[in-house]
C-alpha cells in the first residue's frame, strides 16, 4: 500500500510540472518573453514586444487584434501573470496561428 502512495504522488507531481510548463508556453514553436517591467498600456506593451523580437533578430510587424507577423508567419500573443518569489511576472507568449 505504501508503494501505491509513492507512485501516485510521483504521478501527480509530474502531471503538475507538465501542466505548469504547458500553461507557461513551453511548447514547440512558441516564443516566450519575460519583461523586467509591467506594461499596463496596450500600445506600450505591443511596442515592447516588437522591440524585443527585433533585438532577437526577428523581422516583426504588428497586424492588430493580438496578431504579430514574425519572420513572415502569424503569431497570436497572450499574456500570463504568474507570481515568482512574491512578485508577479508578466510573461508574453506568442503562439503560432493556424
Amino acid at each position: 500500500m505504501f508503494w501505491m502512495y509513492i507512485i501516485l504522488g510521483t504521478a501527480v507531481g509530474v502531471g503538475m510540472f507538465l501542466f505548469f510548463n504547458w500553461l507557461m508556453g513551453y511548447r514547440k514553436g512558441h516564443i516566450q518573453i519575460d519583461f523586467d517591467e509591467r506594461y499596463m498600456d496596450h500600445q506600450e506593451y505591443i511596442q515592447a514586444i516588437g522591440e524585443e523580437l527585433s533585438e532577437r533578430g526577428h523581422k516583426v510587424h504588428y497586424k492588430g487584434d493580438h496578431v504579430f507577423m514574425v519572420d513572415g508567419k502569424p503569431y497570436v500573443f497572450f499574456e500570463r501573470n504568474v507570481p515568482m518569489g512574491g512578485v508577479p511576472l508578466q510573461r508574453t507568449i506568442l503562439k503560432p496561428k493556424k
